[in-house]
Protein backbone atom coordinates (compact mmCIF):
# COMPACT_ATOMS: atom_id res chain seq x y z
CA UNK A 1 0.00 0.00 0.00
CA UNK A 2 1.49 3.34 -1.03
CA UNK A 3 1.76 6.35 1.25
CA UNK A 4 -1.32 8.06 -0.18
CA UNK A 5 -3.42 4.94 0.38
CA UNK A 6 -2.10 4.52 3.93
CA UNK A 7 -2.67 8.13 5.04
CA UNK A 8 -4.96 8.83 7.97
CA UNK A 9 -8.55 9.38 6.86
CA UNK A 10 -10.32 12.35 8.42
CA UNK A 11 -14.06 12.34 9.05
CA UNK A 12 -15.88 15.48 10.11
CA UNK A 13 -19.15 15.48 12.04
CA UNK A 14 -21.28 18.51 11.13
CA UNK A 15 -23.62 18.69 14.11
CA UNK A 16 -26.53 20.68 15.46
CA UNK A 17 -28.41 19.60 18.58
CA UNK A 18 -27.05 16.06 18.19
CA UNK A 19 -25.87 14.52 21.44
CA UNK A 20 -26.04 10.75 21.64
CA UNK A 21 -25.16 9.43 18.20
CA UNK A 22 -21.86 11.36 17.82
CA UNK A 23 -20.66 9.89 21.12
CA UNK A 24 -21.49 6.38 19.96
CA UNK A 25 -19.96 6.97 16.54
CA UNK A 26 -16.70 8.43 17.87
CA UNK A 27 -16.10 5.79 20.53
CA UNK A 28 -16.94 2.79 18.37
CA UNK A 29 -14.73 4.04 15.52
CA UNK A 30 -11.92 4.56 18.02
CA UNK A 31 -12.43 1.00 19.25
CA UNK A 32 -11.90 -0.36 15.74
CA UNK A 33 -8.25 0.75 15.86
CA UNK A 34 -8.20 2.02 12.28
CA UNK A 35 -6.13 4.94 10.99
CA UNK A 36 -9.14 7.26 11.08
CA UNK A 37 -9.48 10.62 12.84
CA UNK A 38 -12.99 11.82 13.73
CA UNK A 39 -13.53 15.51 14.48
CA UNK A 40 -16.52 17.75 15.17
CA UNK A 41 -16.66 20.57 12.64
CA UNK A 42 -16.80 24.09 14.16
CA UNK A 43 -18.98 26.90 12.81
CA UNK A 44 -16.73 29.83 11.91
CA UNK A 45 -15.84 32.19 9.06
CA UNK A 46 -13.99 30.48 6.22
CA UNK A 47 -11.77 31.44 3.33
CA UNK A 48 -13.26 30.01 0.15
CA UNK A 49 -9.79 29.11 -1.11
CA UNK A 50 -8.45 27.52 2.07
CA UNK A 51 -8.45 23.75 1.64
CA UNK A 52 -10.74 21.61 3.77
CA UNK A 53 -8.89 18.41 4.59
CA UNK A 54 -11.74 16.08 5.52
CA UNK A 55 -12.23 12.99 3.41
CA UNK A 56 -15.87 12.62 4.51
CA UNK A 57 -18.32 14.89 6.31
CA UNK A 58 -21.47 13.51 7.92
CA UNK A 59 -23.76 16.51 7.89
CA UNK A 60 -26.73 17.29 10.14
CA UNK A 61 -27.06 21.01 9.36
CA UNK A 62 -27.23 21.57 5.60
CA UNK A 63 -31.02 21.19 5.47
CA UNK A 64 -31.65 24.10 7.86
CA UNK A 65 -28.50 26.14 8.55
CA UNK A 66 -27.28 28.28 5.66
CA UNK A 67 -23.72 28.93 6.84
CA UNK A 68 -22.94 25.23 7.02
CA UNK A 69 -24.70 24.57 3.73
CA UNK A 70 -22.45 27.06 1.93
CA UNK A 71 -19.37 25.63 3.67
CA UNK A 72 -20.40 22.19 2.42
CA UNK A 73 -20.86 23.44 -1.14
CA UNK A 74 -17.40 25.00 -1.08
CA UNK A 75 -15.94 21.73 0.27
CA UNK A 76 -17.44 19.78 -2.60
CA UNK A 77 -16.58 22.18 -5.40
CA UNK A 78 -13.04 23.10 -4.34
CA UNK A 79 -11.81 20.29 -2.09
CA UNK A 80 -13.39 17.03 -3.31
CA UNK A 81 -14.88 16.20 0.10
CA UNK A 82 -17.51 13.44 0.25
CA UNK A 83 -20.63 14.58 2.12
CA UNK A 84 -23.88 13.00 3.30
CA UNK A 85 -25.95 14.42 1.50
CA UNK A 86 -25.62 16.28 -1.78
CA UNK A 87 -26.44 19.83 -0.56
CA UNK A 88 -27.92 21.07 -3.83
CA UNK A 89 -30.30 18.14 -3.90
CA UNK A 90 -31.26 18.66 -0.25
CA UNK A 91 -31.89 22.34 -0.89
CA UNK A 92 -33.95 22.03 -4.05
CA UNK A 93 -35.69 18.64 -4.03
CA UNK A 94 -38.79 19.34 -1.98
CA UNK A 95 -41.73 16.94 -1.81
CA UNK A 96 -43.30 18.36 -4.97
CA UNK A 97 -40.22 17.42 -7.02
CA UNK A 98 -39.93 13.99 -5.46
CA UNK A 99 -43.58 13.17 -6.09
CA UNK A 100 -43.32 14.20 -9.74
CA UNK A 101 -40.10 12.26 -10.34
CA UNK A 102 -41.35 9.07 -8.74
CA UNK A 103 -44.68 9.35 -10.57
CA UNK A 104 -42.68 9.43 -13.80
CA UNK A 105 -40.84 6.27 -12.75
CA UNK A 106 -44.20 4.61 -12.13
CA UNK A 107 -44.10 4.28 -8.34
CA UNK A 108 -47.54 4.22 -6.73
CA UNK A 109 -47.61 7.77 -5.39
CA UNK A 110 -51.22 8.62 -4.41
CA UNK A 111 -53.17 11.12 -6.51
CA UNK A 112 -51.90 14.60 -5.63
CA UNK A 113 -52.89 18.15 -6.55
CA UNK A 114 -51.07 21.41 -5.78
CA UNK A 115 -53.25 24.45 -5.02
CA UNK A 116 -52.36 28.16 -4.74
CA UNK A 117 -52.12 29.62 -1.23
CA UNK A 118 -55.11 31.18 0.47
CA UNK A 119 -53.22 34.39 1.27
CA UNK A 120 -50.01 36.09 0.16
CA UNK A 121 -47.20 38.21 1.51
CA UNK A 122 -47.37 41.47 -0.41
CA UNK A 123 -44.45 41.92 -2.81
CA UNK A 124 -43.96 44.21 -5.84
CA UNK A 125 -45.95 43.15 -8.92
CA UNK A 126 -48.01 40.61 -6.96
CA UNK A 127 -51.33 42.43 -7.29
CA UNK A 128 -51.00 42.87 -11.06
CA UNK A 129 -49.86 39.28 -11.50
CA UNK A 130 -52.81 37.82 -9.57
CA UNK A 131 -55.37 40.10 -11.26
CA UNK A 132 -54.03 39.14 -14.67
CA UNK A 133 -53.48 35.42 -14.30
CA UNK A 134 -54.88 33.92 -11.11
CA UNK A 135 -58.03 31.97 -11.93
CA UNK A 136 -60.85 31.26 -9.54
CA UNK A 137 -61.05 27.56 -8.83
CA UNK A 138 -63.62 25.20 -7.37
CA UNK A 139 -61.98 23.74 -4.29
CA UNK A 140 -64.88 21.38 -3.66
CA UNK A 141 -64.56 19.91 -7.15
CA UNK A 142 -60.81 19.41 -6.67
CA UNK A 143 -61.47 17.63 -3.38
CA UNK A 144 -63.86 15.26 -5.14
CA UNK A 145 -61.28 14.70 -7.88
CA UNK A 146 -58.57 13.82 -5.35
CA UNK A 147 -60.96 11.67 -3.32
CA UNK A 148 -61.72 11.57 0.41
CA UNK A 149 -60.20 11.09 2.83
CA UNK A 150 -57.34 13.31 1.73
CA UNK A 151 -54.44 15.08 3.39
CA UNK A 152 -53.59 18.75 3.03
CA UNK A 153 -49.88 19.33 3.58
CA UNK A 154 -47.22 21.86 2.58
CA UNK A 155 -45.68 21.08 -0.81
CA UNK A 156 -42.17 21.40 0.64
CA UNK A 157 -42.67 19.36 3.82
CA UNK A 158 -41.65 20.45 7.28
CA UNK A 159 -41.94 17.80 9.99
CA UNK A 160 -45.71 17.31 9.89
CA UNK A 161 -46.32 21.07 10.26
CA UNK A 162 -49.58 22.09 8.59
CA UNK A 163 -50.67 18.51 7.83
CA UNK A 164 -54.45 18.00 8.10
CA UNK A 165 -56.57 14.90 7.50
CA UNK A 166 -59.74 15.91 5.67
CA UNK A 167 -62.88 13.77 5.31
CA UNK A 168 -65.30 15.96 3.37
CA UNK A 169 -65.78 19.22 1.48
CA UNK A 170 -66.67 21.20 4.61
CA UNK A 171 -63.44 20.21 6.35
CA UNK A 172 -61.48 20.98 3.18
CA UNK A 173 -62.91 24.51 3.02
CA UNK A 174 -62.14 25.10 6.70
CA UNK A 175 -58.58 23.81 6.38
CA UNK A 176 -57.91 25.96 3.32
CA UNK A 177 -59.29 29.07 5.00
CA UNK A 178 -56.76 28.70 7.82
CA UNK A 179 -53.77 27.62 5.69
CA UNK A 180 -52.38 31.15 5.36
CA UNK A 181 -49.69 31.65 2.73
CA UNK A 182 -48.56 28.03 2.59
CA UNK A 183 -48.59 26.38 -0.82
CA UNK A 184 -50.41 23.11 -0.25
CA UNK A 185 -50.70 19.67 -1.69
CA UNK A 186 -53.98 17.78 -1.54
CA UNK A 187 -53.14 14.07 -1.55
CA UNK A 188 -55.50 11.14 -1.56
CA UNK A 189 -55.33 9.25 1.72
CA UNK A 190 -54.40 5.58 1.53
CA UNK A 191 -57.08 4.69 4.07
CA UNK A 192 -57.53 2.08 5.32
CA UNK A 193 -54.09 0.48 5.10
CA UNK A 194 -52.76 -2.73 6.59
CA UNK A 195 -49.10 -1.72 7.01
CA UNK A 196 -47.19 1.53 7.54
CA UNK A 197 -43.40 1.36 7.23
CA UNK A 198 -40.51 3.76 7.45
CA UNK A 199 -37.43 2.56 5.61
CA UNK A 200 -34.16 4.20 6.63
CA UNK A 201 -31.54 4.07 3.91
CA UNK A 202 -27.83 4.76 4.43
CA UNK A 203 -25.78 4.11 1.33
CA UNK A 204 -26.81 0.64 0.13
CA UNK A 205 -28.10 -0.33 3.59
CA UNK A 206 -31.84 -0.28 4.37
CA UNK A 207 -33.69 -0.85 7.64
CA UNK A 208 -37.44 -1.51 7.31
CA UNK A 209 -39.42 -0.56 10.42
CA UNK A 210 -43.12 -0.79 11.21
CA UNK A 211 -44.09 2.81 11.95
CA UNK A 212 -46.87 4.13 14.21
CA UNK A 213 -47.26 7.86 13.37
CA UNK A 214 -49.92 8.58 15.99
CA UNK A 215 -47.91 7.09 18.87
CA UNK A 216 -45.71 9.19 21.17
CA UNK A 217 -42.33 9.96 19.61
CA UNK A 218 -40.51 7.26 21.57
CA UNK A 219 -42.91 4.56 20.32
CA UNK A 220 -43.33 5.49 16.65
CA UNK A 221 -40.51 3.22 15.54
CA UNK A 222 -41.98 -0.08 16.73
CA UNK A 223 -39.84 -3.03 17.73
CA UNK A 224 -41.76 -5.55 15.61
CA UNK A 225 -39.36 -7.78 13.71
CA UNK A 226 -39.83 -10.27 10.87
CA UNK A 227 -43.41 -9.17 10.25
CA UNK A 228 -43.05 -8.70 6.49
CA UNK A 229 -42.46 -11.45 3.98
CA UNK A 230 -39.30 -11.43 1.91
CA UNK A 231 -41.01 -10.12 -1.23
CA UNK A 232 -42.33 -7.06 0.62
CA UNK A 233 -38.94 -6.38 2.18
CA UNK A 234 -37.20 -6.57 -1.19
CA UNK A 235 -39.75 -4.26 -2.80
CA UNK A 236 -39.43 -1.68 -0.02
CA UNK A 237 -35.64 -1.86 -0.20
CA UNK A 238 -35.79 -1.34 -3.96
CA UNK A 239 -38.10 1.66 -3.55
CA UNK A 240 -35.86 3.23 -0.90
CA UNK A 241 -32.61 2.70 -2.80
CA UNK A 242 -34.15 4.00 -6.01
CA UNK A 243 -35.35 7.21 -4.34
CA UNK A 244 -32.09 7.81 -2.50
CA UNK A 245 -29.79 7.20 -5.45
CA UNK A 246 -32.03 9.16 -7.82
CA UNK A 247 -31.78 12.29 -5.66
CA UNK A 248 -28.18 11.85 -4.52
CA UNK A 249 -29.09 11.16 -0.90
CA UNK A 250 -26.80 8.86 1.08
CA UNK A 251 -29.07 9.12 4.14
CA UNK A 252 -32.85 9.38 3.80
CA UNK A 253 -36.07 7.77 4.99
CA UNK A 254 -39.07 6.67 2.98
CA UNK A 255 -42.58 6.13 4.36
CA UNK A 256 -44.91 3.75 2.54
CA UNK A 257 -48.39 2.39 3.15
CA UNK A 258 -49.73 -0.97 1.97
CA UNK A 259 -53.29 -1.46 0.84
CA UNK A 260 -54.60 -4.49 -1.04
CA UNK A 261 -51.07 -5.72 -1.63
CA UNK A 262 -49.79 -2.48 -3.17
CA UNK A 263 -47.13 -0.27 -1.56
CA UNK A 264 -47.75 3.48 -1.83
CA UNK A 265 -44.77 5.75 -1.04
CA UNK A 266 -46.26 8.84 0.64
CA UNK A 267 -43.37 10.73 2.24
CA UNK A 268 -39.83 10.26 1.02
CA UNK A 269 -38.07 13.63 0.84
CA UNK A 270 -36.52 13.24 4.29
CA UNK A 271 -32.76 13.57 3.79
CA UNK A 272 -30.85 13.42 7.06
CA UNK A 273 -33.60 11.85 9.21
CA UNK A 274 -33.55 11.58 12.99
CA UNK A 275 -30.51 9.80 14.43
CA UNK A 276 -31.31 10.04 18.14
CA UNK A 277 -31.79 7.20 20.59
CA UNK A 278 -34.90 8.94 21.92
CA UNK A 279 -36.62 8.25 18.60
CA UNK A 280 -34.89 5.12 17.34
CA UNK A 281 -34.15 3.28 20.64
CA UNK A 282 -34.07 -0.42 19.62
CA UNK A 283 -33.02 0.53 16.06
CA UNK A 284 -30.41 3.08 17.15
CA UNK A 285 -27.45 0.63 17.20
CA UNK A 286 -28.26 -0.42 13.62
CA UNK A 287 -28.13 3.22 12.50
CA UNK A 288 -24.82 3.91 14.26
CA UNK A 289 -23.25 0.85 12.66
CA UNK A 290 -24.68 1.78 9.26
CA UNK A 291 -23.18 5.28 9.53
CA UNK A 292 -19.83 3.84 10.52
CA UNK A 293 -19.79 1.33 7.66
CA UNK A 294 -20.76 3.78 4.95
CA UNK A 295 -18.58 6.67 6.14
CA UNK A 296 -15.50 4.48 6.54
CA UNK A 297 -16.08 2.90 3.14
CA UNK A 298 -16.36 6.33 1.52
CA UNK A 299 -13.30 7.65 3.35
CA UNK A 300 -11.00 4.67 2.97
CA UNK A 301 -11.91 3.95 -0.66
CA UNK A 302 -11.71 7.66 -1.47
CA UNK A 303 -15.16 7.44 -3.00
CA UNK A 304 -15.67 10.42 -5.32
CA UNK A 305 -18.64 12.69 -4.65
CA UNK A 306 -21.06 12.87 -7.55
CA UNK A 307 -22.11 16.51 -7.83
CA UNK A 308 -24.69 16.10 -10.59
CA UNK A 309 -27.56 13.64 -10.91
CA UNK A 310 -28.13 10.96 -13.55
CA UNK A 311 -31.89 10.97 -13.93
CA UNK A 312 -31.85 10.02 -17.60
CA UNK A 313 -30.51 6.57 -16.74
CA UNK A 314 -33.73 5.93 -14.81
CA UNK A 315 -35.97 7.53 -17.43
CA UNK A 316 -34.40 5.27 -20.06
CA UNK A 317 -35.70 2.12 -18.34
CA UNK A 318 -38.45 0.70 -20.55
CA UNK A 319 -41.72 2.23 -19.25
CA UNK A 320 -43.74 -0.64 -20.74
CA UNK A 321 -42.16 -3.21 -18.41
CA UNK A 322 -44.37 -4.50 -15.59
CA UNK A 323 -44.03 -2.38 -12.45
CA UNK A 324 -41.96 -4.83 -10.42
CA UNK A 325 -39.53 -5.41 -13.30
CA UNK A 326 -39.05 -1.65 -13.71
CA UNK A 327 -38.42 -1.27 -10.00
CA UNK A 328 -35.81 -4.04 -10.08
CA UNK A 329 -34.10 -2.20 -12.97
CA UNK A 330 -34.14 1.07 -11.02
CA UNK A 331 -32.75 -0.65 -7.93
CA UNK A 332 -29.95 -2.16 -10.01
CA UNK A 333 -28.95 1.36 -11.06
CA UNK A 334 -29.19 2.47 -7.43
CA UNK A 335 -26.97 -0.34 -6.15
CA UNK A 336 -24.43 0.49 -8.83
CA UNK A 337 -24.58 4.14 -7.72
CA UNK A 338 -23.75 3.05 -4.17
CA UNK A 339 -21.04 0.56 -5.28
CA UNK A 340 -22.88 -2.13 -3.33
CA UNK A 341 -20.57 -5.09 -4.18
CA UNK A 342 -17.42 -3.12 -3.28
CA UNK A 343 -19.10 -1.88 -0.09
CA UNK A 344 -20.05 -5.39 0.96
CA UNK A 345 -16.52 -6.65 0.32
CA UNK A 346 -15.06 -3.75 2.31
CA UNK A 347 -17.31 -4.50 5.29
CA UNK A 348 -16.41 -8.18 5.18
CA UNK A 349 -12.66 -7.68 5.07
CA UNK A 350 -11.92 -4.28 6.64
CA UNK A 351 -14.72 -4.03 9.21
CA UNK A 352 -14.83 -7.63 10.36
CA UNK A 353 -14.51 -6.48 14.01
CA UNK A 354 -17.30 -3.90 13.88
CA UNK A 355 -20.11 -6.16 15.07
CA UNK A 356 -18.19 -7.27 18.16
CA UNK A 357 -16.83 -3.82 19.01
CA UNK A 358 -20.26 -2.22 18.65
CA UNK A 359 -22.02 -5.00 20.57
CA UNK A 360 -19.63 -4.49 23.48
CA UNK A 361 -19.94 -0.68 23.43
CA UNK A 362 -23.74 -0.70 23.53
CA UNK A 363 -23.51 -2.53 26.85
CA UNK A 364 -21.16 -0.04 28.51
CA UNK A 365 -21.65 2.81 30.96
CA UNK A 366 -20.46 5.12 28.19
CA UNK A 367 -23.53 4.11 26.18
CA UNK A 368 -25.80 4.50 29.19
CA UNK A 369 -24.36 7.98 29.80
CA UNK A 370 -24.85 9.00 26.15
CA UNK A 371 -28.49 7.97 26.39
CA UNK A 372 -28.94 9.92 29.63
CA UNK A 373 -27.40 13.07 28.13
CA UNK A 374 -29.89 13.02 25.27
CA UNK A 375 -32.81 12.35 27.59
CA UNK A 376 -31.71 15.18 29.90
CA UNK A 377 -31.80 17.58 26.94
CA UNK A 378 -35.34 16.65 25.92
CA UNK A 379 -37.34 15.52 28.92
CA UNK A 380 -38.51 17.31 32.09
CA UNK A 381 -36.56 16.36 35.19
CA UNK A 382 -39.26 14.12 36.66
CA UNK A 383 -39.28 11.92 33.54
CA UNK A 384 -35.55 11.61 32.92
CA UNK A 385 -34.82 8.51 34.94
CA UNK A 386 -37.84 6.66 33.53
CA UNK A 387 -36.98 7.35 29.89
CA UNK A 388 -33.24 6.84 30.30
CA UNK A 389 -33.98 3.36 31.61
CA UNK A 390 -36.55 2.72 28.90
CA UNK A 391 -34.14 3.50 26.07
CA UNK A 392 -31.30 1.63 27.77
CA UNK A 393 -33.49 -1.49 28.09
CA UNK A 394 -34.44 -1.33 24.42
CA UNK A 395 -30.79 -1.09 23.39
CA UNK A 396 -30.06 -4.10 25.58
CA UNK A 397 -32.92 -5.96 23.90
CA UNK A 398 -31.17 -5.28 20.58
CA UNK A 399 -27.95 -6.70 22.06
CA UNK A 400 -29.76 -9.82 23.21
CA UNK A 401 -31.24 -10.41 19.77
CA UNK A 402 -27.84 -9.86 18.17
CA UNK A 403 -26.30 -12.37 20.60
CA UNK A 404 -28.89 -15.00 19.71
CA UNK A 405 -28.21 -14.55 16.01
CA UNK A 406 -24.47 -15.02 16.28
Amino acid sequence: MDRKQAATRRIGLSLGADICWPIAYEQIVEGLGLDVAVERVPIEPFDLQKKIDYDVVIDRLTHWYGVRREWIKKALLLDDVYVFNNPWSVQSMEKQTTYCAMMRLGLHVPKTWLIPPKSYTDVPDLDRTLKSYAKLFDLERIGEEVGYPLFMKPYDGGGWIGVTKIDDAKELAQAYETSGNLVMHLQHGVVPYDAFVRCVGLGPQVRTVRYAPSAPLHDRYTMDMDWLDDADVRELEDITLTINAFFGWDFNSCESLRRDGTWYPIDFANPCPDSQVTSLHFHWPWLIKAKIRWSLFCAMSRRPMRLNLSWQDYFDVDPTLPYRERLVAYAKLARAHFDAPAFEAFCKHELKDLDAVAWDWFGTEACRNAIAKKVDALYPEHERKEFSELFWRRVQLWREQERQQR
